[in-house]
Parts: C-alpha cells; sequence; structure tokens
C-alpha cells in the first residue's frame, strides 16, 4: 500500500495542481449563452488568463491579461438568495459575456443594450427574439442603488424590467455580466455586478459537445455528438 501511495501521490498532486492554477473543464448547463454556447458542450478554461484562484480564499495569483468589454468569463456567481432558499447552491460557477467595466453606465431599452452611449444589439437569434417576453422580477432592486440621474441617458424606469432598466453606473473593480440568450439567462440584471475576485478563467475551445437539450437518442452523449463544435475556438 506504501508503494501503491508513493507511486501515484506525485500524478495525482500534478493533476490537481494543473486543474486548480492553470487549466479546467466546464459543461454548459444551460441555454444562457445560445447561440455562442449551446447546453452540452464542453469547454476548457484558461485560468491563467485572470490570474489563478487560491482555494478556500478571495485571493487570485498575478495573470497574463485583464477582462476586456466582450469577453466571455468562467466566474463565481455572488451570492443569490433564491437559489438558497431552495436549497440549491447560491453561488454557482456560470459562464457569461463581460459587458460593463468599472466607470462605465449602462441601460438597456426594449432589449438593446446602451454601453457609455455605445448601441449593441442582441446576440439573440431572430425565433428567440420574436418569443421574448418583458417581466420585473423582485430581484432586480438592487439596481435603485447604482442608478444615475439626471443624466444625458435619461431617467431610468420606476420599476426596472428586464428589457428596460438603468442608467447605472459600475463601481470600479466591479463587472456586469449578460448572457447572449438575454430573454433566457440569469445574470448580473438578477445578482448585480461581479468582484474582480469571482474571475475563474476564459473558455479556449470546445472539446466535447452532445445534444443534451432536446435529443430523442438513446444515450445521447454518445449518440447524438455534435462533431462540428468539437475543437470550436472562442475568441
Amino acid at each position: 500500500m506504501r508503494e501503491f501511495v508513493r507511486a501515484w501521490a506525485v500524478p495525482v498532486l500534478l493533476v490537481l495542481s494543473v486543474q486548480t492554477l492553470v487549466g479546467q473543464t466546464y459543461r454548459i448547463p444551460s441555454g444562457s449563452m445560445e447561440p455562442t454556447m449551446l447546453v452540452g458542450d464542453w469547454l476548457v478554461v484558461d485560468k491563467l488568463a485572470y490570474g489563478p484562484h487560491i482555494p478556500f480564499t478571495n485571493a487570485l495569483l498575478p495573470g497574463y491579461d485583464e477582462p476586456e468589454r466582450r469577453d466571455i468569463i468562467v466566474f463565481q456567481s455572488p451570492y443569490q438568495p433564491d437559489e438558497a432558499a431552495i436549497g440549491n447552491d447560491p453561488e454557482p460557477i456560470v459562464v457569461k459575456r463581460l459587458w460593463g467595466l468599472g466607470g462605465d453606465t449602462l441601460l438597456m431599452r426594449d432589449g438593446v443594450l446602451h454601453v457609455n452611449g455605445v448601441r449593441y444589439a442582441s446576440p439573440e437569434t431572430a425565433e428567440s427574439r420574436r418569443r421574448a417576453m418583458d417581466y420585473v422580477d423582485p430581484a432586480f432592486v438592487w439596481q435603485a442603488s447604482y442608478a444615475v440621474h439626471g443624466s444625458r441617458f435619461g431617467a431610468p424606469p420606476v420599476t426596472p424590467s428586464l428589457d428596460n432598466w438603468g442608467p447605472i453606473r459600475v463601481p470600479d473593480g466591479m463587472h456586469f455580466m449578460l448572457g447572449d440568450h438575454r430573454h433566457a439567462s440569469k445574470d448580473s440584471r438578477f445578482w448585480g455586478f461581479v468582484p474582480r475576485a469571482n474571475l475563474r478563467g476564459r473558455p479556449v475551445f470546445t472539446y466535447y459537445s452532445y445534444n443534451a437539450n432536446d435529443s430523442d437518442r438513446a444515450l445521447p452523449a454518445l449518440t447524438d455528438i455534435r462533431w462540428g463544435r468539437i475543437g470550436h475556438v472562442y475568441r
């Protein structure tokens, strides 16, 4: 037993160290990033880019890059009390697109995002936009503390909704994240800004993908593979 442990201890520690500090895999569990990422995509994540996270702390080691607007980022969600109330992980690891950096002013009107006065059309498909519905959620109340009044962007709505909110200003050191499928994404509109220390990495490529959402085949992980998505690189 001693020889067995000695033989495997170093390889196991090496693998754990690589996964913790260098790169790790991540599975897309929902459609919040469609059409960019699909349910059943498995990603290789570069954890060195923004600085590896030191386990059991809120600290990051130095990275080789800084997050930029429109980057796709894997990060730890801020605390979500509604998820805690139903027994789910209140701080899950998720993937979204970065839209707001410290000092930016953001607003959305009729589902169209504006960042510092520049309009960014939704990346959603025409079909998803056609079926979209605006609504109000109690979770949006946090936005009132960051609302910008008396600016050239106009007054914020009295009651923010999924498609109509802001202007709000992003505090320094914080980030505002949105899913590409904006009508099927739980993101910063719900749980607020993401601290720099919560960033975990940047997706590099899809190493495996299968139709995990609506396949009619038995064992879709083996019989309904999306061959065309394997090797897709995220830039």
